[in-house]
């Protein structure tokens, strides 16, 4: 996004108006405690990218439920938006607010990261169904990568049942591996302008906690926010289970 969002102000308006779009057009006014709420994201560093996919995430529960009754006010997204940046936050590396006790549990850890998650196998089900129905899409070119990894989690299902300790932890290890695989493979098929654009919008998501992040650390963090990017415009699952 460019760099108008570093206002708080401006960062609101546009978050009014990309839910005036979600809500098919009908304007509900941030003003009073939700444009605080609003600006105190803008404060905290949360991406703009990152509050429209916690607010399409309410609006995707929202329409499971039937017709829709009544527009979207931003104050009923924002558990959503708390989530995905909780979840961005851990995938790139970049430390917690210590300031604020939003997103987290009494024990300080991120209220999403304390949910029950699911076990290993419902995961690993999830997951080859997801990529499975990639397969079947018109993009041929993740292929070969796709059916390797198809193969080898379908393989780990019987033995995720069962596993515990160092056999768990290897099996974890190998759905590391086999995640980092698919990124490089949807990497290795990207030209190299569109590199250099998610390059660019990951300094971006960065911006605000560039300062807080030693040279190396950011780096590390760069190159993990580009992998999302990257898992983003391919559409892959995460393979990693923690």
């Amino acid at each position: 996004m460019n760099s108008d969002l570093t206002d708080p102000g401006n960062f609101c308006r546009q978050v009014e108006a990309y839910l005036c779009r979600k809500n098919d057009g009908h304007l509900i006014r941030i003003v009073g405690p939700a444009f605080e709420q609003v600006c105190g994201w803008s404060l905290r560093g949360i991406p703009f990218a990152l509050v429209t996919q916690g607010i399409d995430r309410y609006f995707e529960r929202y329409y499971a439920k039937g017709p829709r009754r009544r527009p979207i006010r931003i104050e009923f997204c924002e558990a959503d938006v708390l989530d995905v940046f909780d979840e961005w936050r851990r995938s790139v590396g970049v430390p917690a607010d210590e300031s604020s006790g939003s997103g987290s549990g009494g024990d300080g850890a991120p209220e999403s990261a304390a949910r029950e998650s699911g076990s290993l196998p419902a995961h690993l089900d999830r997951v080859i169904a997801r990529l499975t129905t990639l397969r079947g899409g018109q993009d041929r070119s993740l292929d070969a990568a796709l059916e390797t990894a198809v193969r080898e989690l379908d393989a780990m299902r019987a033995q995720a049942r069962t596993a515990r300790g160092d056999a768990r932890d290897s099996l974890l290890d190998r759905l590391r591996s086999l995640d980092a695989a698919l990124v490089d493979a949807v990497s290795a098929g990207c030209p190299p302008e569109t590199l250099r654009q998610l390059g660019d919008e990951a300094d971006e998501e960065l911006r605000p906690f560039r300062s807080r992040l030693p040279p190396e650390s950011y780096q590390k963090a760069r190159g993990a926010c580009v992998a999302r990017l990257l898992r983003d415009r391919a559409r892959i699952p995460v393979l990693t289970y923690e």
